[in-house]
């Protein structure tokens, strides 16, 4: 999944983005809320980690402007506001949840992963289409009742797949979800993750639709 950092302490934004890559997310760090507009408006993302004290235009006013425009993305307000009424203000603005400075970061992608599912309209921490089980936690893939550990980029490939089952996903849009601003991406990263994830999973498990893209099948 791909991942809007929003923070201008340069400090926070270096931890938390290296702690997000090391969780197996794409991360794109902007420093104000003027980059930050423009960034959702050109790319398409999972979840927003949005700090409310921006340069050019405040976070609040980022939020707001979202919300004005009908964007439905998950959106974690994570600040150092800690008065009750900014947390009900960022709320009211339409922030799905409010984190304060300083946190744990397990904590941080608890909160993420649980924007998430009820933007999709889980109410379970897993993602499944009947055949494979994904524990978005542990990284681990479950088939025929066998549980299997996945790498980094596996992981985000199949996750990518599981939110949609039934989807078709292009090259470009597995890509987008996979790689940051400035990460190199390999011609043939594609190709490779799902022949490794088939070898784990079965050949059955990912489905190519030929000059597509990429699938995992509905739950019958």
């Amino acid at each position: 999944m791909r991942v809007l950092l929003v923070e201008d302490d340069g400090m926070i934004g270096e931890a938390v983005g290296q702690a997000l890559k090391d969780a197996s997310y794409a991360v794109d760090w902007v420093r104000d809320g003027a980059a930050a507009l423009t960034a959702i408006a050109s790319q398409p993302y999972g979840v927003v980690l949005l700090d409310l004290g921006l340069p050019k235009k405040d976070g609040l006013e980022v939020l707001r402007a979202l919300r004005l425009h009908d964007n439905a993305v998950p959106v974690v307000v994570v600040t150092a506001r800690d008065a009750l009424e900014d947390r009900i203000r960022g709320l009211d603005s339409g922030a799905d949840d409010y984190v304060l400075k300083p946190f744990q970061m397990g904590e941080l992608l608890a909160r993420m992963r649980a924007v998430v599912r009820r933007k999709g309209g889980a109410s379970g921490p897993l993602l499944s289409n009947g055949m494979l089980t994904l524990d978005p936690a542990t990284r681990e893939v479950s088939s025929d009742a066998i549980a299997t550990r996945l790498s980094g980029k596996e992981f985000s490939l199949l996750q990518a797949l599981l939110v949609r089952p039934g989807a078709i996903l292009s090259r470009s849009e597995l890509e987008d979800r996979l790689y940051g601003w400035g990460e190199e991406v390999d011609s043939n990263a594609v190709e490779f993750l799902i022949h490794s994830l088939r070898k784990k999973l079965g050949s059955d498990a990912i489905k190519n639709v030929r000059g597509v893209g990429w699938m995992v099948s509905k739950e019958r």
